[in-house]
């Protein structure tokens, strides 16, 4: 199901492979950004530890399926036995919409708002992803399934990425982002 077609929003997508930083970016874009709304992401997964009870809306895999079935999301796929999903966004009047989903959900706006603006987010290297998987508190297993996951993501995603940022300084990384969205805003 796409936006409502009286939202007049503009939709921003960061995606890229688990452990880029897409939350700790979209954290800080909300900050420094003007008119910029995060949609707040379910998924049936548990909460890391350390992780903000608010970074998703967890939930379990019936109210999830529940909430998918009435076509109440606007993207959702399952990765690596969880679901995750992006509630249809209801930003408030004169807010852009910022999503930090998978791949598979950006194909998925893509789909549904081919005007949205997709924004790549990678690492400098996978030891850089590793270290930051093991410092979120990722057991061993789900890094390794999650590293060979990337691995596939970066060659599919070629045909979205429109825009790449490699997040190495998130200072540099906010700004670069934060001017990628007021070039698109212009046009």
């Amino acid at each position: 199901m796409a936006v409502s077609s009286e939202q007049s929003s503009d939709i921003i997508v960061l995606f890229g492979p688990s452990g880029v930083g897409k939350s700790t970016i979209a954290t800080e874009l909300i900050k420094h950004c003007p008119n910029l709304w995060l949609s707040r992401s379910w998924t049936t997964r548990p909460r890391r530890p350390q992780e903000s009870p608010d970074s998703y809306k967890f939930v379990d895999r019936d109210e999830f399926i529940a909430h998918r079935e009435a076509g109440r999301f606007l993207e959702c796929d399952e990765f690596l036995g969880n679901f995750y999903g992006t509630p249809i966004p209801e930003a408030p009047q004169g807010e852009d919409i910022l999503l930090e989903i998978t791949l598979d959900g950006a194909e998925q706006v893509k789909k549904l708002h081919p005007e949205a603006l997709l924004i790549f987010v990678d690492t400098p290297s996978q030891h850089d992803q590793k270290r930051r998987l093991r410092r979120r508190g990722d057991s061993a297993s789900n890094i390794r399934r999650r590293l060979k996951k990337s691995k596939q993501e970066r060659l599919r995603s070629t045909a979205l990425r429109k825009q790449v940022v490699v997040n190495d300084d998130l200072v540099k990384t906010v700004k670069d982002i934060t001017k990628i969205i007021e070039e698109h805003r212009k046009t």
